[in-house]
């Protein structure tokens, strides 16, 4: 166990793989989703409802087993904002049925005003997690589709590094972390589309899990010493 103890929100996480990998590590940190944890999951770790209240900082709130917390401040926030109207993949259904005309960077697009609005929504939700309040923050996302306007991410990961035989890009918004290293990369992996169906579809890998909660938070307690010594 490490001496000291993170206090860690995971974001719209409902499988709670990260928050399992943290506590592991003997970490204290909360999942957060509008969807119950897994079956067999820990709701005792686990805040089901809207994560914006927590992302401003010293907050209460209630886990799924009922019982009251307060935390004065999150040493870390990862979050994952949903995906589904904002990555490249789904930028083909936003000219599906197109109804509306929208202007993007100077050019006129014909897309589905409905998804479109969605898209507006996923976006306004992925910056408030962006701007969540907290030293150490990352924000998780697929590769985004041009319309959907997000800043460049600072880094990507696959969880090939991790040994993992699938190979996913996945982009990182970072603020006061480095980006995650390789640690076993999986020789030849086969593409992640091949496993989009089944349960890692949108679901952290337990491999790719450990190693964030690993290498995030021994930099981070490093990183707390060196500013602790100045």
């Amino acid at each position: 166990m490490n001496k000291k103890s993170l206090i860690v929100l995971i974001a719209c996480e409902e499988s709670q793989a990260e928050c399992e990998a943290f506590r592991n590590l003997g970490h204290k940190d909360f999942s957060c989703d509008v969807q119950s944890c897994r079956p067999n999951g820990h709701p005792e770790w686990h805040i089901k409802g809207d994560v914006t209240p927590l992302l401003s900082g010293e907050t209460k709130f209630t886990t799924q087993d009922g019982k009251r917390h307060r935390v004065k401040k999150w040493d870390l926030i990862i979050a994952h904002p949903p995906c589904t109207y904002l990555c490249k993949i789904s930028s083909i259904h936003l000219r599906k049925d197109p109804d509306t005309f929208v202007h993007v960077n100077g050019l006129e697009e014909h897309v589905n005003y409905d998804r479109y609005r969605k898209m507006i929504e996923g976006r306004k939700f992925f910056y408030t997690c962006l701007n969540a309040k907290s030293d150490y923050l990352a924000v998780e996302n697929p590769i985004p589709m041009r319309m959907a306007r997000l800043p460049p991410p600072n880094a990507y990961a696959c969880p090939s590094w991790f040994g993992v035989k699938y190979t996913k890009k996945t982009c990182y918004w970072l603020k006061n972390l480095p980006p995650l290293y390789a640690e076993l990369e999986y020789p030849n992996p086969k593409c992640f589309v091949t496993a989009s169906r089944g349960k890692y579809r949108s679901r952290t890998f337990p491999q790719l899990a450990q190693a964030i909660a690993k290498q995030w938070s021994e930099f981070i307690i490093e990183d707390m010493k060196q500013k602790t010594r100045k």
